[in-house]
């Protein structure tokens, strides 16, 4: 089973994930700039697909409307309007963003599409504007092709976890200012109030994605930041004991240092069956949240239906 899981290689991979987060990000926004505003920013998260990573569509003037994706099959920013209009703006290794960014505006007044949105990137520290961005960026395909393939077996575990709350929970969504898949349970208690700090994201923006107590989960690749793939799972706010609480498979352990229990991809893969062994993690780690914080869970969960 592990040869459905794709192998890493973080010197290969992490160039191209760096440039398909800050595509990714140019995405979102346009989306944050044209759709009504939904909690916790659900509206402007990238949806996993077929082929990679979407927006959900959005309308625009005319009455037509029209979706963004990532496309990791064919390697580019693929573009549907409901017209039937169809363009895909290729990756190009040793690319600037610069150059990304004035090809992806040029796009979308091919097609008078909205293509004004807020020019710098979220959620990384000191970044330039996508416009100053001239350094070159580098992209290999079977880096995408490795990111698209472990989305496709991933995102069932996550989306059968999903299925087992009653309760207010999040789609299986991918953040664009994080470059991660995240699918979060809510307890329906406020939260308290989060002291924000992220850099590059209004405080407003924060506090309303944290505004209740919740559980949350997620695969992390990395993006602009080299690391070895991981899952997460955290709980907020914290309830007293989580950190020091046990959770499984060993593999599994707290960094202090993020403030939640991470999982290595690698161990995942090399299960002799991946999709228990995280299932296993998110089950465990959301136990631990919701009996230490208390969550009444008879009312919350239930058993996922077949499909």
């Amino acid at each position: 089973m592990a040869e459905e899981w794709p192998a890493f290689d973080v010197e290969r991979d992490s160039p191209t994930f760096a440039t398909l987060h800050l595509a990714s990000q140019m995405l979102g926004k346009v989306r944050v700039a044209n759709a009504a505003w939904v909690n916790h920013g659900w509206h402007a998260t990238l949806r996993p697909a077929a082929t990679g990573l979407a927006t959900l569509p959005t309308a625009c003037p005319g009455g037509r409307s029209f979706t963004l994706g990532i496309d990791l099959c064919q390697h580019g920013i693929a573009l549907d309007v409901s017209d039937g209009s169809r363009e895909l703006l290729p990756f190009v290794d040793g690319q600037s963003i610069a150059d990304l960014h004035a090809a992806f505006v040029a796009m979308l007044d091919r097609y008078d599409l909205p293509s004004r949105f807020n020019g710098r990137p979220n959620e990384i520290a000191d970044a330039p504007r996508f416009a100053d961005d001239h350094a070159p960026r580098h992209y290999n395909t079977a880096s995408a092709d490795t990111l698209r393939r472990a989305l496709a077996v991933i995102v069932p575990v996550f989306e059968t976890f999903r299925a087992g709350f009653l309760g207010k929970g999040s789609p299986v969504q991918f953040y664009w200012g994080s470059f991660d898949l995240a699918v979060t349970r809510f307890s329906g208690r406020d939260a308290p109030k989060h002291p924000g700090g992220i850099p590059g994201l209004p405080d407003r923006i924060t506090r309303e994605a944290y505004s209740h107590e919740e559980s949350s989960a997620g695969f992390w690749p990395g993006g602009v930041t080299a690391v070895d793939p991981i899952f997460y799972s955290y709980a907020y706010p914290e309830p007293a004991g989580f950190r020091e609480a046990i959770v499984v498979p060993d593999a599994a352990g707290f960094d202090t240092t993020l403030g939640e229990y991470t999982l290595p991809y690698k161990a995942v893969r090399k299960a002799a069956d991946p999709a228990a062994e995280l299932m296993g993690f998110l089950q465990s780690t959301y136990d631990v949240a919701a009996d230490l914080a208390k969550w009444d869970r008879q009312a919350l969960e239930r058993e996922p239906v077949a499909p």
